[in-house]
């Protein structure tokens, strides 16, 4: 997992009865992980691009990492990435095939792009040189 940190507050502590303290900075995080199934649904956006289905981001983590998976998880992950900001749905007009019903269709936002672009940075960086060693091409 990464982490995506947003540093909230800075704070410098000053001590109140020690002379031979030192000042220290309190810093408090907001802190983001992406977990690797979320990594994927991003990746898949980007792939994608804007205003995708769920569906379709299900078939191509499905086409391109062999997983099975289920659009339970699929939606579940969606909303909870929404709710932190990483991406935004919007529903789309009702169509007789779905018996009225409308699709909800999704988009990365810039939170969510810069998210997994650090993520994937993080991930090449630490797989640099590393072929030979786990005998890949």
């Amino acid at each position: 997992m990464f982490a995506v940190l947003d540093v909230v507050r800075e704070q410098i502590v000053w001590p109140e009865t020690s002379d031979d303290f030192v000042p220290y900075i309190n810093y408090t995080v907001d802190m983001h992980r992406l977990g690797h199934f979320e990594q994927l649904l991003l990746l898949a956006l980007v792939r994608l691009g804007d205003d995708t289905y769920g569906v379709p981001i299900k078939d191509e983590i499905q086409a391109r990492t062999g997983r099975i998976v289920s659009p339970g998880a699929v939606y579940t992950a969606l909303d909870r990435l929404e709710k932190r900001g990483l991406v935004r749905s919007r529903l789309g007009e009702p169509t007789p095939e779905r018996g009225g019903k409308r699709k909800r269709a999704y988009s990365l936002t810039v939170k969510g792009s810069e998210a997994i672009a650090q993520a994937h940075a993080h991930i090449a960086e630490m797989a640099r040189g590393l072929k030979p060693k786990l005998g890949t091409p």
